[in-house]
């Protein structure tokens, strides 16, 4: 599975939170302690907040312990809220269209996890997204057909309840597909303005997903970048995070109905 961190706050520099940490995002993509696998080499990408309304993005498919541009593009950019993530594919290929984060105008959105079988359901997922939103869709994996299909169910709006309606229409085709395989869900999304993280999974075994707050500043990551005793909480299974500025951090129960085959 791959790996990833999310920032709201005060701006810093990409570098101090991707390059410089011991256990940076960097590290993590050759050195994961948490994760399913060990190494996150099938691409990377950084996506920020600057000037403008919509985000920025870099997504490269080189490993992200291999690319100078990426350290020298950290060391320049600073910014109040940003994505980064490395990726480790669980079956499509490595093309910078299926490198995180996705962006849809002023939103962003990136995931860490499994659809079970979603070969299997692709071309079902994708009947998700609307001819409006479908010409978005340039890459091929699982995590862009659930942005595309959220985004078209109110995920600006209400990012809990669209994506708690995205994810009980993705179980109940892996129902009726007769996959035995569990649906994981680790994923960030922001609007520019407010931070919204999510840890579910179907099978009681969510990706594991922490965070941290020091003063106006709260990071999200899929294993914590320093030591572990530095402030770091577990976002418990199946709740969601939600952070805004000036506004504090709530941790919120995320539920997802179960599925029903009939509404297929």
């Amino acid at each position: 599975m791959c790996r990833f961190l999310a920032y709201l706050g005060e701006p810093i520099f990409l570098a101090d939170l991707v390059c410089a940490p011991a256990h940076s995002l960097i590290h993590q993509s050759m050195h994961a302690d948490e994760g399913k696998t060990a190494t996150n080499g099938d691409g990377f990408g950084l996506g920020w907040y600057g000037e403008r309304e919509e985000p920025g993005l870099y997504r490269e498919i080189r490993p992200a312990w291999s690319d100078e541009n990426l350290r020298s593009l950290c060391s320049q950019v600073r910014s109040r809220l940003f994505f980064a993530h490395v990726r480790a594919s669980t079956g499509t290929s490595t093309t910078r269209a299926n490198c995180h984060p996705f962006g849809l105008g002023r939103q962003m959105f990136m995931h860490n996890g499994q659809v079970g079988d979603y070969l299997r359901i692709k071309r079902r997922m994708e009947a998700l997204i609307p001819d409006a939103l479908y010409e978005h869709r340039q890459g091929t994996g699982d995590t862009e057909a659930i942005f595309l299909a959220a985004a078209a169910d109110g995920l600006a709006e209400d990012p809990i309840g669209a994506l708690s309606r995205t994810l009980a229409r993705v179980l109940a085709m892996m129902q009726a597909a007769g996959s035995t395989q569990p649906l994981r869900f680790a994923a960030a999304h922001s609007d520019g303005q407010t931070l919204t993280c999510f840890r579910w999974s179907s099978d009681n075994r969510p990706p594991t997903l922490y965070w941290r707050r020091a003063g106006a500043n709260v990071l999200v990551v899929s294993e914590p970048v320093d030591e572990r005793t530095a402030g770091w909480l577990p976002i418990a299974a199946n709740h969601a995070l939600v952070a805004r500025p000036g506004q504090g951090v709530q941790v919120q129960p995320f539920e997802v109905a179960e599925p029903v085959l009939s509404d297929l």
